[in-house]
């Protein structure tokens, strides 16, 4: 098929290949994916809470070669809610022993253990760790503040960004410490990283030029690999395409070339690709017309298709339902992609992957692109709300607040 058509095919055998990631991993066992999903499900402390525990042995069923663990912040500050993971040393058994049931009950389910990637995150703009909205922002963008733009005070200064590139070095120590193989400098999203990438209209050392506004990115994949061990991946979920008009968003979708530059500049062996801000355009990153699968796979091939030699983990299969499958074995067989992750179809439907893989996709468990996880991510704990009557109960308590 064109680069312009969705990229499909009904061969799924090429989805059991393995893939050699680099980065000292382990080959992957398949070319699925669960993207990092939050469930807004910790404990005060940062740690993982009792429902996050339950999502994560759900997960363990699936079969994915590679396990995306979600978001979790480098500090109190940049948690996106109250309940938003966060590592710190007070709290590292609890992320141990989550590591270990992940690969304990994997290996049961399904005869491997898998790589595991912990997502570390700012969440800057969108930051709320207590109760109100506490935004530390990289510039002021009248996009998303229209006519009340926030005060200086909420600009993270130079010097606090230098001091927030160690945080995560720190995270990398304690990452490894609770045994994932992996960590991804998250910049995707429009949080902080992925903001300061944009950061055209910002003065100084990490804004204007893209050498300025790639600086923060770059310095903290440093920081981190310093501390990684060999067998240890650094490497990022990343935006090529904000949806925003020059000078507030990242790209132009018909020019690509800074995120280009970027990518090239982190020396990655592999990355994952996303799009968009879920606050904003949601429908960007998690498509509800096919025009927008087409234009994320469009992209993402043309970024791949400059970086010969880095493996990409394309996203958004999901809104293809019956055929995400399909959509995932025509991105890998057509040099799309070389790995497809899967975000909400992980909730909705777990076992996706050993289903896909099988030829047993069932259409009755798939995730039906209703938004209503998201719904429950703003006011409760996310979920499926169609396919998990857990989350069913508490959409029904959400509404009834409303």
């Amino acid at each position: 098929m064109g680069t312009n058509e969705i990229p499909m095919s009904d061969d799924m055998s090429i989805l059991a290949q393995p893939l050699e990631l680099g980065s000292g991993l382990r080959s992957l066992v398949n070319r699925l994916v669960i993207q990092p999903m939050e469930g807004a499900d910790g404990e005060a402390d940062g740690s993982p809470g009792e429902l996050c525990i339950r999502r994560y042995d759900r997960f363990s069923e699936s079969g994915a070669g590679l396990l995306w663990f979600e978001a979790v912040a480098v500090r109190h500050d940049g948690r996106a809610n109250p309940r938003q993971l966060w590592i710190h040393k007070d709290n590292l058994d609890a992320y141990k022993r989550i590591v270990e049931r992940i690969r304990n009950l994997y290996l049961k389910e399904n005869g491997f253990v898998p790589v595991i990637i912990m997502q570390a995150t700012h969440s800057g703009r969108y930051s709320k760790p207590n109760k109100d909205m506490e935004p530390i922002i990289a510039y002021n963008n009248p996009l998303f503040e229209k006519d009340t733009p926030l005060g200086a005070d909420k600009i993270i200064s130079d010097d606090e960004l230098k001091r927030l590139e160690e945080e995560y070095a720190a995270a990398t120590r304690l990452a490894m410490a609770a045994g994932f193989d992996g960590i991804d400098i998250k910049a995707c999203h429009r949080y902080l990283i992925s903001e300061l990438l944009s950061a055209h209209t910002r003065p100084g050392m990490y804004g204007g030029p893209l050498e300025n506004r790639m600086r923060f990115f770059l310095n903290c994949i440093e920081n981190a690999r310093v501390v990684a061990n060999a067998d240890f991946a650094v490497t990022s979920r990343m935006n090529i395409y904000d949806g925003f008009p020059h000078p507030y968003g990242l790209a132009a979708e018909d020019d690509l070339s800074d995120p280009i530059e970027i990518i090239k500049a982190t020396k990655f062996s592999f990355i994952n690709i996303t799009m968009g801000n879920p606050y904003v355009n949601p429908q960007v990153n998690r498509p509800v017309e096919t025009a927008a699968v087409e234009r994320m796979y469009r992209l993402t091939k043309q970024v791949k298709d400059a970086c010969p030699g880095l493996k990409f983990i394309s996203s958004a299969p999901t809104f293809m339902k019956g055929e995400s499958g399909n959509l995932a074995a025509g991105a890998v067989e057509q040099g799309y992609a070389d790995a497809v992750g899967f975000g909400r179809m992980a909730f909705a439907y777990p076992r996706f992957a050993r289903d896909i893989l099988a030829g047993e996709f069932d259409m009755k468990q798939t995730c039906i692109t209703c938004g209503k996880c998201t719904e429950l991510m703003r006011g409760s704990r996310a979920g499926c709300a169609v396919r998990d009557s857990v989350y069913t109960t508490l959409y029904k308590e959400l509404l009834a607040t409303r």
